[in-house]
């Protein structure tokens, strides 16, 4: 019967792909790249460079009116002129002062209780759901129970920096805790780790990717986080001066204080990014 001889037919086996034949593909005509190559870091700032080259024609062709919107080339003349004359430097550091101590204190605050509550369960279940209560309010809302608490000078910035700050800083790192691969408990087991060594030696090591990604986000929310806060009685700071030039209709500096937000903003993720891909120079990544 045909259909009996088509059952008795030798079973053919499909041949291997090998890894001659995958290099072959690869090597081929047809090729694709499946992910974009990595960039320099300066390729980075040809976005910001088009922007402001589109900002200063729009500005020079009289499409944008310096009473709206002062063109980066004044901006730049302007903070020259402050920085010159000694009023901006003041400003500056005062600034910087009161993000990198919320920085700091969010940073401690953060990476603490994400170790509580991503290897206890207790620390979980007290931990995780206050976080997460915590992120679901702005911290901005925050500024009236602040100020009672603390009063309107600097411990009440500092503190709602540090607020803003390590909800990133905790998120990241726990859900890395978390994360960890069931295999490297197993080995870290099979091994005869002790707690203190499991946590030193896979715990910790584990939850670094998580950690910067934490920490890039901090770095930025808590120069966002200053841009009103020093709106709130302060005296110094480059919040004020945006404040005062507000009133007199100063748009060049405004825009001054803006190019300093965006610069430290950019300039604190640059180090980040520096320190994570030492410190991260093991993995192997796309």
């Amino acid at each position: 019967m045909p259909s009996q001889a088509r059952l008795d037919l030798p079973h053919q086996e499909p041949e291997a792909f090998t890894a001659s034949d995958l290099a072959h593909v690869q090597s081929g005509p047809r090729a694709r790249r499946l992910m974009a190559a990595r960039l320099p870091q300066r390729a980075l700032l040809l976005g910001p460079a088009l922007l402001l080259l589109v900002w200063e024609a729009a500005s020079r062709l009289g499409w944008l009116s310096p009473d709206t919107l002062s063109a980066p080339s004044q901006a730049l003349l302007t903070g020259y002129r402050m920085l010159a004359d000694g009023s901006l430097l003041p400003h500056l550091l005062a600034s910087a002062a009161r993000a990198y101590s919320g920085l700091l204190l969010g940073l401690v605050a953060g990476v603490a209780l994400a170790l509580v509550a991503g290897l206890t369960r207790s620390g979980e279940a007290l931990i995780d759901g206050l976080v997460q209560v915590k992120r679901a309010i702005p911290t901005l809302a925050l500024i009236p129970l602040a100020i009672v608490w603390l009063g309107i000078g600097e411990e009440m910035k500092v503190f709602l920096i540090a607020v803003s700050v390590f909800v990133p800083i905790y998120i990241n790192t726990h859900a890395a805790l978390r994360g960890i691969d069931i295999g490297h408990v197993e080995l870290a087991q099979t091994l005869h780790l002790s707690r203190r060594e499991f946590i030193a030696r896979v715990a910790l090591p584990g939850a670094l990717p998580g950690f910067f990604v934490g920490l890039r986000l901090a770095v930025s929310l808590c120069w966002t986080a200053l841009v009103v806060l020093e709106l709130v009685n302060t005296q110094t700071g480059i919040g004020y001066l945006m404040n005062r030039a507000r009133d007199w209709g100063q748009t060049d500096v405004i825009v001054v204080g803006i190019l300093i937000y965006a610069w430290l903003g950019l300039l604190s993720d640059a180090v980040v990014r520096a320190i994570e891909a030492r410190v991260l120079r093991y993995r192997r990544t796309a």
